[in-house]
């Protein structure tokens, strides 16, 4: 690694540091996340496994969520070895590439989260639902290709002032504050990639469920209302968890509106929480999951719900 006047030319390893500020607790820190992520490994691989063997559960709806189960664990892989190992084991050197990698793949994975919701919110209004199919290659190939570019742009960049990244996982704007040269480039399209990944997809979202509380409301009896608004109850969760997460960890990030610490702990949270959270939310509200879920615990559901 080359220095001049306390700046790094091509640096080939980066220092993460955890979280600044909560250095001598982040010990500690760590068996609360890695708690979250085990119920996340336990409960998107059962999530998965329920899907895959059980006949009843083939169609687009669970498929998706099925999806939604694998991407859910791609996110805990590729955020919590190298976090625990910061917080346990003070491992805080990390390869410049391998960093732009788990930079990449955690981005990207946020992106297909945030596209597979879309997807399930625009499953009562789209027929047939194949067609949804080409609705997720679509998203697949717009994550991979705007997402992709952002390593591409920071691989370019040679000079850095500090190799000392104050997170526990790399992350595209904590990586460009690393560096001495002109970064408008990599602002700019960072931002561009949030509103054309983040933006786009909770706007149709709204919609989407706009559309449908309109047409709940219009049913003319109560149970029926009351069961349609339940059955809507597990996405407009998990799509509230995920969007408010990603706004305020997004917007903290750029503008400074809470302290570092407090913003890499929620950061961190959007990340880990949400895949934690879904098969709980999925398994609970929906019928189908709950039964099955029911039966192997031997308890007899409550099919009155």
């Amino acid at each position: 690694m080359g220095s001049t006047n306390m700046s790094y030319l091509n640096p080939k390893t980066v220092t993460l540091i955890g979280i600044p500020g909560l250095e001598h607790v982040q010990f500690w820190i760590g068996f609360a996340f890695f708690g979250v992520c085990l119920v996340a490994l336990l409960g998107n691989s059962f999530l998965l496994i329920i899907i895959s063997i059980e006949r009843s559960l083939h169609k687009h709806l669970y498929i998706f969520l099925a999806v939604l189960a694998a991407t859910d664990l791609g996110l805990c892989v590729a955020i919590a070895p190298k976090m625990l190992a910061i917080f346990w084991f003070d491992s805080y050197s990390m390869a410049f590439d391998a960093c732009l990698t788990q930079l990449f793949f955690i981005h990207a994975l946020q992106g297909m989260e945030s596209g597979i919701l879309l997807v399930m919110a625009l499953i009562a209004h789209i027929h047939p639902h194949t067609f949804l199919f080409r609705v997720v290659l679509m998203v697949a190939i717009r994550t991979t290709m705007l997402v992709g570019i952002l390593p591409i742009l920071l691989k370019r960049l040679q000079l850095f002032h500090s190799v000392v990244i104050a997170h526990s996982y790399c992350e595209h704007m904590a990586v460009v504050k690393l560096a001495k040269e002109d970064v408008h480039i990599n602002k700019s399209f960072g931002l561009f990639v949030a509103f054309a990944i983040l933006g786009f997809d909770v706007i149709f979202v709204f919609i989407s469920y706009f559309l449908i509380f309109q047409t709940i409301f219009r049913l003319p009896q109560k149970e029926a209302r009351l069961k349609a608004f339940n059955t809507c109850t597990a996405h407009i969760t998990v799509f509230l968890e995920f969007y408010i997460l990603a706004f305020f960890s997004f917007f903290s990030h750029r503008f400074g509106l809470v302290s570092v610490y407090a913003h890499i702990l929620l950061s961190t949270v959007y990340l880990l929480v949400p895949p934690a959270l879904n098969p709980i939310v999925y398994g609970m509200k929906t019928m189908e999951i709950h039964m099955w879920v029911a039966q192997i615990l031997i308890i007899k559901p409550d099919t009155q719900k």
